[in-house]
């Protein structure tokens, strides 16, 4: 498999994409085992629904801090050779703070490490999503960010099916596993994959597009956000009503991301049934983001951002009929369907209308739409739950989001800016 894809990628290209397949290992983690061995440091302590909206909480939490940051820290990284150095101490951080998640001992402190984990991961992603104008060519960037996803999904089930092995022996085998050890070496493989295949990337990378270093960086890159945000609101039309779309649609992707695992566990479904159902759709994923970057090749990405859109809007109203494995299975091949390239085409869309000497002040900005709507998506599990409603209809609400972010990239696409 890596032979064929060095004969299709350059080799900085394909030191790019192996992020992809590190980072992703850290997402499936997140969003499958790390919640199940939080509820389970959580039994006792606080309800299923208490822990499922307190988990909710937490990840709102994150969106919000890095929504935050990720402008500022983007426009930082904008300057001469800052790129690299950005990306590698959030990379450092994250892994660090993955392995220590595994050491927890209580459901707080699992919690409020993880917490920092997932922000290092989060703004690492900011850099990265930004080097994809550096890395490649206008022609080549569908292609080359759907081979991200596409080998992320398939790549992460290597340090995956390891985690999974030990949470499903667990304190059984051989006597010699228990559940705290089962987590600490879930969590360390997972790190050490991710840290791993980072190292080419982070020996290849060079910044090609950036901006000259200024007195006081900080209080400038304020004021040079500032200034851009004013832009996209008022001159550049095609990145404001783009980032109007994204805010929307991402909002159903992450927030069926983040709660797979609930959706499942509230349901009453078996939780390692749920698991290798997570695992079956990696591969779907990554066969159909191959696909999609095989049509990018032919097709406008808007034309297949919008297929997307709308097999996920179908997917949130199938969630209101969900009661059996078999029909989270299906649910499941759905996201998979379109979870990696809705994804994918939304980064290359943005890199091609934009600046590129300011990527990162940029995706930044990206990313602030981008979490916000994983806050709104967690937020609105979270009341659901509270209020006693079903997961059911807090996913299906979803499906709203979508069909009005579809509405908004049409009239994205129409407005005059670059391409």
């Amino acid at each position: 498999m890596l032979a064929k894809l060095k004969a299709k990628l350059s080799p900085t290209e394909l030191a790019w994409v192996l992020y992809d397949v590190g980072n992703s290992a850290f997402t499936m983690l997140s969003c499958s085992l790390i919640p199940i061995w939080f509820k389970t440091l959580a039994a006792g302590h606080l309800s299923s629904d208490d822990a499922t909206a307190t988990w909710a909480l937490g990840v709102s939490l994150v969106t919000v801090i890095v929504a935050l940051m990720g402008p500022v820290c983007g426009a930082l990284s904008d300057r001469r050779d800052m790129k690299l150095i950005f990306f590698r101490t959030s990379v450092f951080i994250g892994v660090a703070c993955c392995i220590i998640t595994g050491l927890a001992a209580s459901w707080l402190m699992f919690l409020a490490v993880f917490i920092l984990s997932k922000i290092a991961y989060s703004c690492s992603l900011t850099f990265y999503d930004s080097m994809l104008g550096d890395v490649t060519e206008e022609a080549r960037m569908d292609e080359v960010s759907s081979y991200g996803y596409a080998w992320g999904y398939i790549g992460s089930c290597i340090p995956f099916v390891a985690a999974l092995v030990f949470y499903i022996l667990g304190p059984d085998m051989l006597g010699l596993i228990s559940g705290f050890l089962s987590r600490l070496l879930g969590c360390a493989v997972t790190a050490l994959w991710w840290l791993a295949v980072t190292l080419p990337l982070l020996r290849r990378y060079r910044q090609r597009n950036y901006t000259e270093p200024v007195p006081h960086a900080v209080a400038a890159a304020f004021k040079k956000l500032g200034r851009t945000i004013k832009r996209i609101a008022t001159e550049d039309k095609k990145v404001g009503w783009f980032l109007l779309a994204f805010f929307l649609y991402i909002d159903g992707v992450g927030t069926i991301i983040d709660n797979c695992i609930n959706i499942g566990t509230d349901l009453g479904l078996d939780t390692v049934g749920q698991v290798v159902v997570l695992l079956a759709t990696q591969v779907v994923a990554w066969i159909f983001s191959l696909v999609f970057a095989r049509l990018s090749r032919k097709y406008s990405t808007v034309r297949l951002l919008g297929v997307c859109i709308i097999g996920y809007f179908l997917v949130c109203l199938y969630a209101f009929t969900l009661r059996s494995m078999v029909q989270f299975g299906i649910m499941a091949f759905g996201v998979g369907m379109f979870q990696g390239s809705i994804q994918s085409l939304s980064r290359s869309y943005f890199t091609k209308i934009i600046p590129p000497e300011n990527s990162g002040e940029y995706f930044g900005i990206y990313d602030i739409f981008s979490k916000g709507a994983s806050f709104i998506g967690s937020a609105v599990i979270a009341a659901v739950k509270f209020a006693g409603g079903t997961i059911n209809i807090a996913v299906g609400l979803m499906a709203v989001f979508f069909a009005a972010g579809w509405l908004l990239l049409k009239i994205a696409d129409k407005q005059p800016g670059r391409r």
